[in-house]
């Protein structure tokens, strides 16, 4: 978290690249000698998913009801609109229908299939039984759609039909905040505001060294900003820690999604039919599932999603979604010389629900979307409250931009309030959406058990319908402290490797099922391989005072870190020598206790824990070390959510890297 100093001021058009001459090709880079260009803006909204343009598009709305010209900038780090969004994904058009009444009539809207059936299926080994589904996953009314394209078209809304700012390739790093405290934390405490997001350096060496090409990264000074970075994102996690959002809620607690888009044969296609199955291939200790979407054009999406609360850190989420394409029933789908598959994804979703839901304000702006998170779980749908939740955002800030603006010709706090929004969050559907179902996922976390949770949940969702006097918390005795906002619960509740077997996956069978770098290729991933590794071997509250102090190196590696201070003095010798320490004792805990989780759980192959060759770096234990294929990232969160230790803190690369989904 930086408070900006040595600002150039730009006026509108945002010009984005710029070099700095001066600037010696291979100086070591110093945070606190950089001028940085800033540009002001009324609402800064971070993240260009559904939320982040929803509200955006609701704020331009409001210029034109209201009258009042309001300048929104959405910053979003994929190369492009949708490029960075993957999702089931089967849309409830609610909060579409509210933004949007005449969108059916829209050009080249992407809501083309409808839903047509919705089935559950138990499955065995071999067998896939019909069972009947929670009358909230019916999908009469819906569409299924890939929420990539949805997300792309919804942009170029934005974009020309209201006049939004959208810059692609600009990666949030950091929150901006004011001098001194000048507001109230939600609790009544006296509190920095933020006012704006810093975005990430371009060009430097991944030992934090200028290239000739090094741009600083901008700041965006905002009256109002609104964090819709998605589940788990890392300005997100900022917010909640500095401002203690999860004072009052439960901890958040996750699953990861990952899915493959087929191409199938037309014989076997039966578009909009929608399928969810339970059982088979997980263990009755593991929560999850897998669907089948019927998409059109011929086009199937299909996959698993598991509660990261699983026990066994032998579980690998990509070689169940392997092992379960081996079942007769996806078999028979995909096994024919006329199928195809077109793209693999993944990434990690909400899942705690109301009880989970953090306070939404803080001084200056507020969390949207998932980056709060909306998901109702029963119904395996979230767009819909996050586009809403953007919606009522957009409401509070668009006041709270104009009442600021007052405040400061009267000489007041600058500082926007959007306690509004949090205020108008609980009163809307949103929260009665969640508030039906808030039972049912925790239900499986009990003492009950995975199939005390199914009764429980069936009893719940077809007949009491949330009506109890009784809310089911998330964390259970044991479990680590979540009071600092920053630290996982699916994280301390998985096992040590000594309690479990090794999992004997099945040998893949390709075109049917794939290796993960196979797979790794289908996502277009790709990052500047010269450039600091952002995922980082530090605690994040470490990280975040690392940052403020203006030492943004910790964690990415001892050649990062001797870079960023003057070598050779003591304080670099205690720097270079903690951050040795760090990645020695994350090999330690991780690969001694937990058999290097990671490096199975990554989706993506990002994580290996490999045998050290020649001289004992200092880095590593009993004879291994950690590797991090940072360029392989897709962004899905699971290494901040699950590693035992929390220590992985995942952070922005370069802005324009990662994953190009296109129809996920």
């Amino acid at each position: 978290m930086l408070r900006c100093r040595k600002v150039l001021q730009l006026n509108s058009p945002l010009v984005r690249s710029f070099t700095s001459s001066k600037h010696r090709r291979n100086e070591p880079f110093s945070p606190a000698a950089i001028e940085r260009a800033e540009d002001d803006v009324d609402v800064c909204i971070v993240g260009g998913g559904p939320a982040g343009l929803s509200a955006a598009i609701r704020l331009k709305q409001l210029e034109r009801e209201k009258g009042n010209e309001i300048r929104v900038v959405v910053l979003e780090k994929g190369s492009e609109a949708g490029s960075h969004i993957v999702s089931g994904a089967v849309l409830e058009p609610r909060a579409l229908d509210e933004l949007l009444p005449d969108w059916s009539s829209m050009p080249d809207h992407p809501l083309t299939q409808p839903a047509t059936s919705s089935k559950m299926r138990f499955l065995t080994s071999s067998y896939s039984i019909p069972i009947p589904h929670p009358p909230q996953m019916s999908n009469k009314g819906n569409y299924v759609i890939s929420l990539s394209q949805f997300t792309r078209w919804l942009a170029n809304v934005a974009e020309n039909e209201y006049g939004v700012e959208i810059y692609p390739g600009f990666a949030g790093a950091q929150l901006l905040l004011s001098d001194g405290p000048d507001s109230k934390d939600p609790w009544g405490k006296e509190a920095h505001s933020v006012q704006g997001v810093i975005t990430n350096e371009v060009g430097l060496t991944k030992n934090y060294r200028m290239k000739s090409s090094f741009e600083p990264g901008m700041a965006f000074r905002a009256k109002v900003t609104l964090l819709a970075e998605g589940a788990h994102g890392s300005l997100t996690k900022q917010a909640v820690s500095l401002y203690k959002l999860r004072q009052k809620s439960e901890p958040q607690t996750y699953a990861i999604g990952l899915k493959e888009v087929w191409q199938i044969d037309p014989e076997k296609h039966r578009p909009g039919e929608t399928v969810h199955t339970m059982g088979w291939p997980l263990d009755i200790h593991t929560y999850g599932g897998g669907f089948v979407y019927q998409m059109d054009g011929g086009l199937v999406s299909l996959g698993i999603v598991l509660g990261l609360d699983y026990k066994n850190p032998y579980l690998s989420p990509y070689r169940e979604l392997q092992r379960m394409k081996h079942h007769p029933y996806f078999r028979d789908l995909l096994s024919s010389p006329k199928s195809e598959r077109l793209a693999y994804a993944a990434r990690v979703l909400n899942e705690g629900g109301l009880q989970s839901i953090p306070k939404l304000n803080f001084p200056g702006g507020a969390l949207i979307g998932c980056s709060a998170g909306f998901v109702n779980v029963a119904k395996i749908k979230g767009t819909h409250n996050a586009m809403k939740s953007g919606m009522l955002a957009a409401e509070a800030a668009y006041d709270a931009v104009h009442s600021t603006t007052s405040a400061e010709t009267s000489g007041g706090s600058a500082a926007a309030d959007m306690s509004a929004y949090d205020t108008a969050l609980h009163k809307s559907w949103v929260r009665d959406d969640l508030h039906e179902v808030r039972n049912i996922r925790p239900s499986f976390a009990t003492s009950l058990g995975i199939y005390g949770g199914i009764v429980y949940s069936g009893i719940d969702s077809l007949f009491l319908r949330g009506r109890t006097p009784w809310t089911f918390k998330h964390h259970s005795p044991g479990a680590n402290d979540m009071t600092d906002g920053t630290s996982s619960l699916d994280s301390s509740l998985t096992d040590p490797a000594s309690a479990h077997k090794p999992i004997d996956y099945p040998p893949f069978e390709a075109p049917l099922s794939t290796d993960l770098l196979t797979s790794v290729t289908l996502t277009g991933t790709n990052h500047a391989e010269d450039q600091p590794i952002h995922l980082r071997v530090v605690k994040t509250r470490k990280f975040m005072e690392e940052l403020k102090d203006g030492h943004p190196s910790v964690g990415a590696g001892v050649g990062a870190v001797r870079s960023t201070t003057d070598e050779g003095s003591a304080e670099d010798n205690q720097a270079v020598e903690e951050e040795k320490e760090r990645r020695r004792k994350h090999v330690q805990t991780n690969l001694g206790q937990y058999a290097g989780l990671l490096g199975r759980a990554c989706p993506a192959g990002v994580y290996e824990y490999v045998p050290e060759e020649g001289n004992d770096s200092g880095e590593g234990w009993n004879g291994h070390k950690l590797v991090i294929n940072s360029q392989n990232c897709i962004h899905c969160k699971l290494c901040d959510v699950k590693v035992p230790t929390q220590d992985i803190t995942w952070t922005v690369p370069e802005g324009g890297g990662g994953p190009k989904y296109t129809i996920t």
